[in-house]
């Protein structure tokens, strides 16, 4: 009996040890991956140099990948809509890319509430892009609320990044 314990207990410790590799997909950082996938999905290579026109890189440095919001609005702005301006003209050059539109707010109100506002404004983009057509059927939306800031501070410069949506691109995802 001794003896099953401590190979149940062992067997227990690997798995866990196996679990807690931050090098598993290679890569110093754990971004690169087997057959040259990074951890986002898409193929590395020259996808990642910004100065490629068809690279990730360059449509989240170049093209701008986040519009912001003002308090407690899903209204696009004009700054804003240059921006999806922009990302539709790159994204149906593109069908290779599917995206996934991530709603944010900042810290103020309940989760609930914050919840429903980066609902709306990943809705707000995906119905813009759509309308400037970009397929329907190459978005998804998700709504992270308040629970992903990207600067924490108690000044309004740090909760004006925060009321955000991120495009996030996918490669191979759209059929």
């Amino acid at each position: 009996m001794l003896t099953i314990n401590k190979a149940v207990l062992l067997v227990a410790v690997l798995g866990l040890a196996a679990c807690n590799n931050p090098n598993k997909y290679g890569g110093a950082n754990g971004m690169g991956g087997a057959n040259g996938v990074g951890g986002n999905g898409i193929a590395s290579g020259n996808l990642g140099d910004p100065s490629n026109p068809n690279s990730p890189a360059y449509f989240n440095q170049t093209v701008g990948n986040q519009v912001l919001f003002t308090v407690d609005q899903s209204t696009l702005t004009p700054e804003a809509q240059a921006i999806l301006t922009k990302q539709a003209v790159w994204l149906n050059s593109r069908r290779e890319y599917a995206i996934l539109i991530e709603g944010n707010a900042d810290e103020r109100g309940t989760r609930e509430y914050n919840l429903a506002l980066g609902a709306r404004r990943a809705s707000a983009v995906k119905e813009f892009l759509s309308g400037q057509g970009v397929a329907s059927s190459r978005m998804k939306t998700i709504s992270y609320g308040k629970e992903r800031p990207v600067a924490t501070c108690p000044e309004e410069s740090c909760m004006a990044q925060n009321r955000r949506a991120v495009t996030v691109l996918s490669q191979g995802l759209n059929g």
